[in-house]
């Protein structure tokens, strides 16, 4: 087996239901910066919020239903986002930029560091800040950590607490919850909420639109996500090797799009190259007879040709280096600062 594998061009993904759209310059669909923002009373507001949170505590997952749309990795795995990535979500007159960071947990390797690094970077430049606890399994060691650091690391910055998955216990143990969280850190404000299932999330939503201040818009009404599409893509991509590899392959793994070409038919051919750390692994990635790397490459390509409104070419290879977590360039990619991952 080469060091380099494709995917048959024959497992390309069907039409989608709508036609191709205009492109904004980064690459998203969209209209001019600022939208359509007169015709209607009331001042524009606009600012950034930062979810924060031990891994797996749902912050994806809220920052897609705030979106509506998906623009964050959501699997069962912890530590599956790395970057800090922004959804854009209108609510009224209000646009709220959620910063989805990386979980907050204690770093051991150079690209741990590098993900806390960034997590509480994406909080220093947030107008507020959501903490979201899981409900059942309430102050644990790793939140107690995050609220003994928010003094510090925040200041007066205006913190709100999202009690996430309220489905999984009794109200009274919500409440003591609650009270717990209120008095190991001065919330502004505490919500209930369900991020999988929706409840509660229209109300958060709405009282951060209305603590916004007063601001133009920042992107396009309906820009989803201010991420470059290539960097998106590999993200799918990266979610559908996680899934389906599930405990076969450790986390030593990164997806990058190495080429995006706009075909004059409307279609994107897009190539994405799979970085593993072992030999061992390649195989794994790959599967037997390509059986996984063609499912991967099949899922993946779906949905983004439904994120594109459009028709997708996906072609996937593998490759082995060893020391990739070492390497400056793959997280770049990722879009972390690998001076941040120094000891």
């Amino acid at each position: 087996m080469s060091d380099q594998d494709q995917t048959p061009e024959g497992d390309e993904t069907p039409d989608a239901a709508r036609g191709p759209e205009a492109l904004h310059e980064d690459g998203l669909p969209g209209a001019p910066i600022g939208g359509d923002q007169e015709g209607e009373a009331g001042p524009t507001r606009a600012g950034y919020v930062a979810l924060i949170g031990e891994p797996n505590a749902g912050k994806s997952t809220l920052l897609n239903r705030m979106v509506g749309a998906k623009v964050s990795i959501v699997t069962h795995k912890v530590q599956t986002t790395r970057a800090r990535i922004r959804g854009v979500a209108m609510e009224g007159r209000s646009q709220i930029v959620f910063v989805d960071t990386p979980g907050l947990f204690r770093p051991r390797r150079r690209l741990d560091r590098a993900m806390v690094a960034a997590a509480w970077s994406g909080v220093a430049d947030a107008d507020m800040v959501v903490l979201l606890i899981e409900a059942h399994r309430g102050i644990t060691d790793g939140v107690r950590a995050i609220l003994d650091s928010l003094p510090e690391r925040l200041g007066r910055k205006p913190v709100a607490l999202a009690i996430n998955k309220i489905d999984k216990v009794k109200s009274e143990v919500l409440l003591k919850l609650a009270q717990d969280c209120n008095a190991a850190h001065p919330f502004v404000k505490t919500f209930m909420i369900s991020a999988e299932r929706g409840h509660g999330a229209a109300d958060l939503k709405e009282w951060l639109g209305t603590e916004m201040p007063e601001s133009p818009w920042l992107y396009p009404e309906d820009q989803l996500a201010d991420l470059p599409l290539r960097m998106i893509a590999a993200e799918m991509t990266r979610e559908k090797l996680t899934l389906r590899l599930h405990q076969e392959l450790p986390y030593e793994l990164t997806v990058e799009t190495e080429s995006w070409q706009e075909r004059e038919d409307g279609s994107a051919r897009i190539d994405q190259m799979i970085y593993v750390a072992r030999e061992g692994h390649k195989g794994i990635v790959l599967g037997k007879g390509g059986e996984t790397i063609k499912a991967v490459s099949k899922a993946a390509r779906e949905e983004l040709a439904e994120f594109l409104g459009r028709k997708v070419h996906l072609f996937l290879q593998v490759k082995v280096r060893p020391n990739w977590l070492e390497e400056k360039e793959r997280y770049s990619e990722m879009g972390l600062d690998f001076r941040d991952g120094n000891g």
